[in-house]
């Protein structure tokens, strides 16, 4: 194998695979990094069983070939080359040899061989969805997703698959997050995703690949969308030269749809960043034990009071003005997923709704010149009871 490439290319191509090989890999296999030269691109893949990457950069090759390295040592190495200068590389005798302006080193390899084979998917996408539209959702969802082991379904996202829309979900038991995304013409496969929705009504994609992809995406600045390919279990993502790969989570989703109520007695409209500057206030006088902050909300005064107490520490109140609709209400809510689902939120304006001190309550954007109150997102949190 040789080959010349530009520093910046391998270099990202590099970090990003060397994300997914596994801190805790049984195989040693499994910690190298696979480099395949074909005729004008060099391929760059990794893989920890669950997740695989396979990520193409431009390249001018003088003689075909494969051969892993160790991901750690590479990532390491090529993270501090001088930029804007090229990579000639070069393997002899399973030694991967690499020249970057004055910089040489020579890293050891191994054969090619045993490196496991990424699935290659067979069919073509369903979904193409805009990048800047999968950052919204990933924000906003993936702060409710579970890590807790025990119950393997929730530490993932749930998708469910209408005809005009797609419903993005996670809950850890305490909150919950849906995102429903319109789906316009250019969004789908017309022809294969009537098919898919007819045999599979949701699946759940593991939260270390959403997490891998939404990195990714956001260092991405050049691609608008990213192609969904599923079958077999699998989810497929490609984006420009990018390829991953993911096991889907077998098991049902819990149907969280029942949980979110239709009506609400009380709502609370107000300016997000004058709650968060409160909230932020209260969490330093919360207490670390029960991190409870009580919400007052007066429908008469228009207002909302914000108290928090702690024995260690002192108590804190603090008044702002709202405007309330319906019925005056006393909460009490655990303070980190309050703040957490308000921070997530795009809207100079938000709207809080609520039933009672023991039931959901949920939390939207309003929008900026009509002042409704936006359905595509809503962050559902379960009061603390007294």
């Amino acid at each position: 194998m040789k080959l010349i490439c530009t520093q910046d290319n391998f270099k990202k191509a590099i970090i990003n695979s060397e994300r997914i090989v596994s801190k805790q890999n049984t195989l040693p296999i499994l910690n190298n990094i696979l480099l395949e030269a074909n005729k004008g691109y060099l391929k760059i893949s990794a893989t920890n069983l669950e997740i695989g990457i396979e990520i193409k950069i431009g390249a001018k090759v003088e003689k075909e070939g494969r051969i892993t390295v160790p991901a750690r040592l590479l990532s390491s190495f090529s993270t501090n080359l001088t930029e804007g200068e090229n990579m000639d590389i070069d393997v002899v005798d399973q030694n991967l040899k690499i020249k970057n302006g004055l910089t040489k080193a020579m890293i050891k390899g191994f054969s090619a061989e045993d490196f496991p084979l990424i699935p290659q998917k067979s069919t073509d996408y369903i979904l193409n969805i805009e990048i800047n539209k999968l950052r919204d959702i990933f924000s906003k969802i993936l702060i409710s997703v579970a890590h807790n082991e025990a119950r393997q379904e929730l530490m993932g996202m749930n998708v469910i698959f209408g005809e005009k829309e797609l419903f993005f979900a996670a809950t850890d038991g305490f909150r919950l997050s849906e995102y429903i995304l319109k789906i316009g013409e250019n969004d789908v496969n017309k022809e294969l995703y009537g098919e898919f929705m007819e045999k599979t009504k949701n699946i759940i994609i593991p939260i270390n690949t959403l997490m891998e992809l939404n990195r990714i995406i956001s260092n991405n600045i050049e691609d608008k969308t990213v192609k969904v390919f599923i079958e077999e279990g699998q989810i497929f993502f490609e984006l420009g030269g990018i390829k991953i790969v993911s096991r889907l989570i077998n098991g049902k989703y819990p149907e969280y749809k029942h949980i979110m109520p239709e009506t609400y007695k009380t709502t609370i409209f107000g300016d997000r960043k004058v709650l968060q500057n409160a909230l932020k206030i209260a969490g330093v006088f919360v207490s670390n034990k029960s991190s409870e902050v009580v919400l007052k909300i007066n429908a008469e005064a228009g207002n909302i009071l914000i108290d928090t107490k702690s024995a260690e520490v002192g108590e804190n109140s603090t008044e702002i003005k709202f405007e309330v609709q319906g019925e005056s209400q006393e909460i009490v809510f655990n303070l980190k997923y309050l703040i957490e689902g308000i921070n997530v939120l795009t809207t100079n304006k938000l709207a809080l709704l609520a039933n009672s001190d023991s039931s959901p309550v949920a939390i939207r954007e309003v929008g900026g010149e009509s002042g409704d109150i936006l359905a595509d997102y809503t962050y559902i949190i379960m009061p603390i009871k007294n």
